[in-house]
């Protein structure tokens, strides 16, 4: 596009002194001139036209003059439109009120237009500059919406009403959370009823952050939900969701899962770890034990892998408390990780606790303990309590 000049001078021989010398530039469409006689018409043409690139003012005129001139425009508040201001040789100190004023350059009388040449030539490189810039913090401002409503449907994809199961309220508790350290994030937690006996959940965290993380989080939370509610046990779940993320992954990614399904009658959890934290299981009396750690693999990552189960018994008043390693590698000033211990001790501290109570704790401690370090990944955690 033609950049937009608006020369305004009260001599009129300097429109065809400037039409005459850039009539090149004119003809092949790279400049456009338009041309006033006072501030006062300026300020009109302005405020009709808004797209003009370089004012070319002179100070002395008649109405308005080119200082008056300048302060209207900066009051317009258009950072790409520069103004070079002309005037007398001698009349240095409204040229300097000019420039102090805002002005992009100056140029004195009579007009040396090989220089002036020059300093409009300056004037579209800076204001190149800015419009992209200015293009580029649109971009990021829709960017920034758009991960907005990101968030928003992403934690509308969880569940978030708790307790989830009323009818079984005297049997099970069940509460959960996920904190995000982006916009979106790539950890997921999920419970879904299979039938009057038996309740899925599970928790998985995928590898990298963001908005590739989040894509494959809902990829993944979508295929096992599907796949677990049809009532397969959880090694057959995991293994057909890991035969198709393979075939579906892009760059490598792939997802630590740990799916269960609980007998609400009995109490017994079979469950299938596929390379994700082992959980813990916090019994009434406040002792703790650590799920052990399985042969499995991650999700995603190995094609035709056969994934395997175990069994964990809950008994009246245990609370299984899962999380994803944002929680354990949480950091703080020192460089010193939240850890397991400090996990434990929580844990141990609220084992008459609820679901929710629990996990509020939990989170409480590793915000207090990183303190004023930025959170590093997603912090989820998942509670499934037998009353």
């Amino acid at each position: 596009m033609a950049v937009k000049i608006l020369s305004v001078d009260d001599e009129l021989d300097l429109e065809l002194l400037l039409t005459q010398y850039f009539r090149r530039k004119i003809r092949k469409g790279e400049y456009e001139f338009h041309f006033a006689h006072n501030g006062l018409e300026a300020l009109t043409m302005l405020l009709k036209e808004k797209d003009f690139d370089i004012i070319l003012s002179d100070i002395n005129m008649p109405e308005m003059d080119g200082l008056s001139l300048l302060t209207k425009i900066n009051e317009m508040q258009r950072p790409s439109m520069k103004c070079i201001m002309v005037s007398a040789y001698g009349d240095m100190g409204n040229i300097r009120q000019a420039m102090n004023n805002g002005a992009f350059d100056f140029a004195t009388k009579p007009i040396d237009l090989d220089d002036l040449s020059v300093t409009i030539e300056k004037a579209i490189e800076q204001i190149n500059f800015i419009k992209s810039m200015q293009q580029e913090h649109m971009q990021l401002e829709s960017i920034k919406s758009d991960l907005a409503v990101a968030s928003e449907i992403q934690q509308a994809i969880l569940p978030r009403i708790f307790p989830p199961f009323p009818e079984n309220a005297q049997q099970i508790d069940i509460a959960a959370s996920m904190n995000a350290a982006k916009d979106v994030g790539g950890d997921f937690y999920d419970f879904f009823r299979i039938d009057d006996d038996h309740i899925s959940f599970v928790i998985a965290d995928v590898s990298g952050k963001g908005v590739p993380a989040a894509i494959f989080m809902a990829v993944s939370r979508t295929l096992i939900r599907a796949t677990g509610i049809r009532g397969v046990t959880p090694s057959e779940c995991i293994t057909y969701s890991n035969d198709l993320l393979v075939e579906e992954s892009v760059n490598c990614m792939f997802v630590t899962v740990f799916y269960g399904i609980y007998n609400i009658r009995t109490g017994e959890v079979t469950y299938t770890n596929a390379g994700h934290n082992p959980p813990y299981v916090v019994k009434a009396d406040g002792s703790i034990h650590r799920l052990p750690i399985t042969k499995n693999v991650l999700v995603g990552f190995v094609e035709d892998f056969q994934y395997t189960e175990d069994t964990v018994q809950l008994e009246h008043g245990d609370t299984l408390l899962l999380y994803t390693d944002g929680v354990t590698e949480a950091i703080n000033v020192n460089c010193e990780e939240y850890g397991t211990e400090r996990l434990k001790a929580v844990l141990a501290r609220h084992a008459q606790s609820n679901c929710q109570e629990m996990i509020d704790a939990v989170k409480a401690d590793v915000k207090a303990f990183a303190g004023e370090e930025e959170q590093s990944d997603d912090i989820t955690l998942l509670a499934i309590k037998r009353l």
